[in-house]
């Protein structure tokens, strides 16, 4: 009998045994199954490792492997983690925050499928009767708008951004980026023979005129060879649109943010459809119409359709709308962009999916489901947590809010420290063990920052006037130069709307989103930073051959895995797995590449470098000046090497930080910036700011860490509540004021912290 109840224990807990996946060591550890565990540590300590890259990984391989192998053929290929064994796994959902993608055809009423519902409700309900669903839908030809195929917008290209008229094309007439007097793109227009590169541009007949804007690739003789002619505007196109904005240079990105204007389609006004599906109704409302309501308002609505024939279809779509609404995202509209949805939102978005679903035993991995989340929907999203625990299911979540870590019934915290510093379990128990347990977590989990003793004083301010955007109400608001200004209110307060809708275009405003970044698996820190232009050059003037042969996307690459390190096998009748090379034994480079060293080290072995050892080898610089940015954000412990794919959003958002802490900018302005930041950080990240603002910088903050508004010179808090509840500015003043008078959400929370702290 106790053998039988030990075995049947056995079950109630996930085993893990020796897991090394990226930086964990060895570790073993059991995790109650049916409860709600934690995983606490400092960015970078192996959390996402062992729950995302280890447990859930390992689910969702075993799951794909049931399928045959037909199925498996068009299935993404997952290794197997690096781990000795897992028992006792249940099938994983991930609700990860990954965007969801920037695809202007998809909504949030696509993502939830609401409003394929709606369509369906229009076109058996609707009046005048147009036709099926489909012609409801602006993804398809029976009902997009003709004009801007659906989209609702059209896009224009600002010539006066391209071109200064008064000069000719040899006096520099081209102000677009890669286009300067001599280079190949400039040559290619000015001796088309098309225009006279000594005539001013505004001399420039109508015919010319076309031909330089807008004529579409032509054959032309250049000297002696044979190439295609577009027109500037064309070229432009080409080059530069079609491209991902976030894989741009910094430089490039603000020239295509300042030649570009997007305006709402003329033709359907931006409501995306035809008119025919413009015409048919419900109680005086178009499915446009309903798309573009607040989703609360949305929900009211639908709740007044009372016709029988689409009872089931009427309760499964108010079901979605209410989820949402409880969820939090009440404030949104069904038409609403998925691309423009924060990390936090989209995550929650895929959480209407789950609460209502009848499965029970199912693993729900969640990564930092607070994030984007004024303290007052903290309670919320823990009351759904624990909805969805308390229906059998073993719940795992990413977090560090101490108001997240206080709920659960399990904490694994992992350390000591980050990268090659952490991997360890440090402590597994309950939250009462973990307060007493002398870890980095248990000593800040009731650490509070306190309000400054005295703030700093403007020397100017940055107006803002008339702000409508979304749910702006026309919103005019000063924000005060040379301080640290902290914008808060509950999720949908107009927060992002305000400050990214007035400022990312403002000349010296630099803006350091939660957009992803996108980098194939080649890209890494030093790429992306630029790090590497200068260890090439360092290495290529040691050894005196040229800097190509240490870029392993150029000559010096392995011509085995193309300068990967791994090589990919697809396996035809199994899923394809990824094993190291082993021509190049994983360093990327040709043999001869890594005999060239730079003292004593060589490309390999330099790249294989954390931040922090990487600054004591190059003491100079411009590679020591990047160097100290990424260490001045707390990314000290990241490799250099270590693929962009592998970081997590705190990560990738504080590597954008580094870069642009480079620019020429007096103005930053960053958004969630303690996202993926352990407690202990949150004080790193503050000394930062402090450093920028007492540089001479402005610092805007968009932000609902606590810790973060006490520290602040300045609050501006928006509100009441979200949506077209809110877009107000509810209170201006410093923290100190906030906390004696202000009678919002956020003074509220605040006083209550600053009690915690008193305490």
């Amino acid at each position: 009998m106790a053998g039988q109840r030990a075995a049947a224990d056995s079950h109630d807990v996930i085993e893990v045994r020796g897991a090394r996946e990226n930086n964990l060591a060895d570790v073993s550890l059991d995790i109650p199954k049916r409860r709600l565990t934690v995983f606490t540590g400092v960015s970078g300590s192996g959390k996402s490792s062992l729950v995302f890259g280890t447990i859930a990984a390992e689910s969702q391989r075993l799951i794909n492997e049931t399928y045959t192998a037909f199925i498996q053929s068009f299935m993404p290929s997952l290794g197997r983690p690096d781990v000795d064994s897992l028992r006792n796994l249940s099938a994983a959902i991930v609700v990860d925050q990954e965007r969801m993608g920037a695809n202007s055809r998809s909504t949030v009423g696509t993502a939830t499928d609401a409003h394929t519902m709606l369509r369906i409700i229009f076109s058996r309900l609707g009046t005048p009767h147009v036709g099926t669903s489909s012609a409801f839908s602006f993804n398809n030809p029976e009902g997009m708008c003709p004009e801007c195929e659906g989209l609702g917008r059209v896009s224009a290209i600002d010539v006066d951004e391209l071109v200064d008229v008064e000069r000719s094309l040899n006096d520099g007439a081209i102000t677009v980026p890669g286009f300067t007097v001599d280079s190949w793109y400039w040559q290619n227009l000015a001796h088309s023979g098309f225009v006279d590169p000594d005539v001013k541009l505004k001399d420039f007949t109508p015919a010319q005129w076309e031909d330089f804007l807008h004529k579409p690739a032509t054959k032309i003789k250049l000297g002696t060879m044979n190439t295609t002619y577009e027109g500037l505007v064309v070229k432009v196109q080409r080059v530069y649109l079609s491209k991902d904005r976030e894989s741009m240079q910094p430089h490039i990105r603000a020239f295509v943010d300042r030649a570009v204007t997007f305006t709402a389609c003329p033709a359907c006004g931006g409501a995306r459809l035809n008119p025919a599906a413009l015409s048919s109704t419900i109680d005086g409302r178009n499915i446009a119409q309903c798309s573009a309501m607040q989703i609360s308002d949305l929900a009211d609505f639908v709740r007044g359709i009372g016709d029988p024939s689409v009872g089931p279809l009427l309760g499964a779509l108010r079901n979605t709308l209410d989820s949402l609404v409880e969820i939090g995202l009440g404030y949104l509209s069904l038409d609403r962009e998925s691309g423009t949805l924060s990390g936090g939102e989209a995550q929650r978005v895929k959480m209407v999916r789950h609460l209502g679903s009848s499965l029970t035993d199912v693993t729900y991995v969640f990564d930092e489901p607070t994030v984007g989340l004024h303290p007052h929907d903290i309670q919320r999203m823990n009351d759904l947590l624990l909805r969805l625990r308390d229906k059998g299911n073993t719940v795992l979540v990413v977090e560090h809010k101490p108001e997240v870590i206080e709920i659960a019934d399990h904490v694994v915290d992992l350390g000591p420290g980050a990268g090659p510093s952490g991997g360890q379990v440090c402590y597994t128990g309950d939250v009462a063990g973990l307060r007493t347990s002398g870890t980095l977590t248990g000593r800040h989990l009731g650490h509070r920052a306190r309000l400054r003793d005295q703030v700093r004083q403007p020397f100017g301010h940055l107006p803002i006037r008339g702000a409508a955007l979304h749910n702006l109400k026309d919103v005019s608001v000063d924000i005060p130069l040379g301080v640290l200004t902290v914008v808060t209110g509950v999720a949908g307060s107009g927060k992002s709307s305000l400050i990214h809708g007035s400022l990312s275009r403002r000349e010296g405003v630099v803006v350091v989103d939660q957009s992803a970044i996108r980098g194939s698996r080649r890209s890494n820190p030093a790429t992306y930073t630029g790090l590497l232009d200068p260890i090439r050059t360092a290495f290529a003037k040691a050894n005196g051959v040229k800097a190509a042969l240490f870029s392993a996307n150029s000559e010096g690459a392995c011509p085995n895995c193309k300068g990967i390190g791994l090589v990919y096998t697809d396996l035809a009748m199994m899923a394809g797995v990824a094993s190291v090379c082993e021509q190049c034994e994983g360093k990327r480079f040709t043999p001869e590449v890594l005999t060239y060293k730079l003292r004593g080290k060589d490309i390999s072995e330099v790249l294989a470098m954390p931040v922090t050892e990487a600054r004591a080898f190059f003491t100079s610089g411009q590679a020591r000046a990047i160097l100290d940015r990424l260490a001045d954000v707390g990314l000290g412990y990241l490799g250099l090497g270590q693929p962009l794919t592998t970081l997590s959003g705190g990560e990738r958002q504080r590597l954008k930080l580094a870069i642009h802490m480079a620019e020429k900018a007096t103005t930053y302005v960053l958004d969630e910036p303690t996202t993926g930041l352990h407690l202990a950080d949150v004080d790193k990240l503050l000394a930062l700011l402090d450093r920028l603002v007492d540089d001479g910088n402005t610092v805007i903050v968009i932000e609902h860490h606590q810790a973060v508004m006490a520290h602040a010179d300045w609050l501006i808090d928006l509100g009441p509540g979200a949506g077209h509840e809110g877009g107000r500015v509810v209170f201006t003043g410093t923290p100190a004021d906030l906390v004696s008078s202000g009678a919002s959400l956020t003074a509220r929370h605040l006083r209550e912290y600053l009690k915690e702290t008193a305490a």
